[in-house]
């Protein structure tokens, strides 16, 4: 999968009219990612539950591709999920659940 496939329609849309934000912001994550030492699938799943955590719909999609591009199983981003119920409840959690779905039935 490529990486621009990853991203919502909408950032991409954004970053491509304001470049430097963009290279500012992909830089930055670079760094956070290269400063300590999770890997990129147990990264991906920690951004998937905060992005769940804010009902961030084009995050959802966004981090549940990319853990899956960097590993994970569709089983193991469930269950990054599953694990949230009891922090941010169970509505929030099934409906980032659905988006997963979302990207699962695209991934077939």
């Amino acid at each position: 999968m490529k990486k621009g496939s990853m991203l919502p329609k909408h950032y991409v849309n954004v970053m491509s009219k304001h470049p430097k934000l963009d290279r500012a912001l992909k830089a930055l994550g670079k760094a956070l990612r290269e400063e300590g030492p999770l890997d990129e699938k147990t990264a991906q799943l920690i951004q998937l539950a905060a992005a769940a955590g804010i009902r961030s719909e084009g995050s959802v999609h966004s981090h549940a591709k990319r853990a899956l591009a960097a590993g994970a199983t569709p089983e193991e981003v469930r269950h990054a999920l599953f694990l949230l119920v009891t922090t941010i409840g169970f509505p929030t959690v099934m409906a980032a659940l659905s988006w997963v779905n979302d990207v699962l039935k695209k991934k077939r």
